[in-house]
């Protein structure tokens, strides 16, 4: 297959050996190594050293760049660039998954009881600041380079900056107290973390922003109008509303992907979670997947997700990451095809929960948002060419994590040859991971325009959003034949799909608090399983509220949340690792700072 940008398994060059480029693996991450390594500036101060140096900060990006032995880490699944763990199953969307006695760690997370000492905290630093070192050791290389012209020293210093960016918007989403280390810290890491780095991050995406082109030569590199989205959503966070709308304007007119197609939504919805559709109008940002690259390893094949697929399946493994029953309700929808933003769990969707595969099952036949189809495996709906899913007997534990099964990131089975990956244990797959995509900035335009009571406007980002869900393109069909699911689909709708826009001025008659509260749950639907809820709920300073209405329900249905809790103050940010602020003593004293409550 084909890869759009090269990618390497390592970053740090050791030599330049018969004219070509060595690499060797750093044995250690951020604290835990030197960042010289076996760096010299003389042997990659040159274009070819700096474009080398360059895929390797882009091949940190899928978090699986090195042997996890390597760095020390853990299993490749505890730094999924997804964020599978920290976003969805933190956040409500997804349980764990598997059985109690698996992966123990996710569990805490997923109850809110995590402490400094959970692993899985330190594993997701390393990789996250991994990336960091790769860059700054990138950018401080860049004033010895005599080789490439200023044109070409600003378009890499732009792309350096812009993956910068991206690994410290993922730290400080995460960990809120961040250290900032940079090209002028380079041979001294350990920084305190008692400064807030949003306007760090700012600088380094508001440099790319000014400084790439608009198209790239390879659709994997990062373009001015990714810049601007991470940009844009940078203020977001921050409730930067009117830095944010004139970029989000710009965006959605001017927009194009780093091929040079206009920004646009997908008319399939699920053609952003399909590798023979990836690097579509709907894809700002996305980490080049591949399967089956002649490395013998699925390292860059979505690893981070290789737990992720039904049980006692085809796939062979693992039973994580199941949907929640909470997260199936929302795709409720009402006689006028809108969702019930407040009730949704007083409509449940029917399940087969303690049905046997062997015993009849009828779905629910009510009326729903085929986006749920499209996101959740559920019994008697076709998994996409895998057949109709049957329920029980692809499920490792029903009652410890409920009846359902992942599905964007699972792969088609007609094409499976070119699209899987079976060097592991586990299935990869060459399904991109993006990491921001076209229907995501819509939903931040809209926020942005309710926080400045523009609710018409908001309402108009949202129905297009809407627009695509009710497309009959994005309707999971029935098969023509239940037992030839490769046979192709029939015309008939495999539920009741009913969805539909908001009416004319409906934002206007809720008010602003009524239009956030839809332009909130949209996010929920259209985003779901994707790795954002918890930072989402966390930042609308409804975290505590959410999550302790989902622990109260969902606990009555499976026994894997039980006893889970949202402690204010405290579980908005992870804790900074302890391994961490252990190796961050200088001169006799720490320099990192534990968040509050931990």
């Amino acid at each position: 297959m084909k890869r759009n940008i090269i990618r390497s398994k390592y970053i740090i060059v050791a030599a330049v050996v018969a004219g070509g480029l060595f690499f060797d693996a750093c044995s250690k991450s951020f604290l835990e190594r030197d960042p010289q390594g076996s760096l010299t500036g003389a042997a990659v101060s040159t274009k070819d050293g700096i474009d080398a140096l360059l895929i390797g900060a882009y091949a940190a990006l899928d978090g699986q760049q090195q042997d996890v032995a390597a760095i020390g880490t853990g299993g490749p699944w505890e730094a999924a660039p997804s964020n599978w763990i920290y976003g969805s199953v933190a956040g409500g969307d997804a349980h764990k998954g598997s059985d109690a006695t698996d992966q123990p760690p996710i569990s805490l997370i997923a109850t809110g009881q995590f402490d400094a000492s959970n692993g899985f905290f330190n594993t997701k630093w390393k990789v996250l600041f991994d990336g960091v070192v790769r860059v700054n050791t990138l950018l401080s290389l860049l004033p010895d380079v005599k080789d490439m012209s200023a044109g070409q020293l600003t378009q890499v210093q732009a792309e350096a900056r812009f993956l910068r960016g991206h690994y410290y918007f993922e730290l400080k989403k995460m960990f809120g107290k961040v250290p900032w280390v940079d090209e002028t810290h380079i041979t001294d890491y350990k920084q305190p973390n008692n400064v807030d780095i949003w306007p760090k991050i700012e600088a380094d995406f508001q440099y790319a922003y000014e400084n790439l082109p608009p198209t790239q030569s390879q659709v994997g590199r990062a373009n001015k109008w990714a810049a601007a989205a991470y940009l844009a959503k940078t203020y977001v966070y921050q409730k930067k509303w009117t830095d944010a709308k004139p970029l989000f304007d710009l965006i959605t007119t001017q927009g194009v992907t780093a091929k040079g197609v206009k920004y646009a939504l997908t008319a399939r919805f699920e053609d952003n979670f399909d590798s023979e559709t990836k690097n579509n109008s709907e894809s700002v940002f996305a980490i080049q997947m591949s399967a089956n690259n002649g490395t013998g390893q699925i390292s860059n094949g979505n690893q981070g997700e290789m737990l992720n697929f039904p049980y006692n399946s085809p796939f062979g493994c693992c039973g994580f990451y199941q949907p929640t029953q909470d997260l199936v309700n929302s795709y409720r929808t009402n006689a006028n095809g809108l969702p019930f933003l407040e009730d949704f769990n007083d409509h449940a969707v029917k399940s087969d929960m303690k049905v046997l595969s062997t015993a009849p099952f009828t779905p629910d036949a009510g009326n729903l948002d085929p986006r749920l189809d499209w996101t959740v495996g559920r019994r008697g709906i076709p998994y996409l060419d895998w057949g109709n899913h049957p329920g029980r007997s692809w499920v490792r534990d029903q009652d410890y994590a409920g009846p359902y099964a992942p599905k964007k990131n699972v792969y088609w089975q007609y094409n499976q040859d070119k699209y899987k990956d079976a060097n592991s244990w586990a299935p990869g797959s060459a399904i991109n991971l993006v990491l921001i995509r076209y229907s995501d900035v819509l939903l931040l335009a809209a926020e942005t325009e309710a926080e400045l009571s523009n609710l018409d406007a908001a309402q108009i980002y949202v129905n297009m959003v809407r627009t695509r869900a009710a497309n009959p393109q994005t309707i999971v069909y029935k098969y023509i034949d239940d037992t030839k699911p490769m046979g192709g689909f029939s015309t008939t709708p495999a539920a009741n799909y009913v969805v539909a826009n908001y009416p004319a001025g409906a934002f206007t008659a809720m008010g602003k608090d009524g239009a956030l509260k839809a332009i909130r749950f949209e996010r929920k639907l259209e985003l779901a399983m994707e790795g954002q809820r918890f930072f989402d709920i966390v930042r609308w300073g409804t975290a505590s509220a959410e999550l302790t209405r989902f622990f109260a329900y969902e606990s009555k249905i499976t026994t894997d949340v039980t006893g889970g809790k949202f402690v204010v103050g405290r579980n908005e940010n992870y804790p900074i690792p302890q391994r961490q602020i252990d190796l961050s003593f200088k001169n006799g004293a720490k320099t990192l700072e534990q968040n509050a409550g931990y």
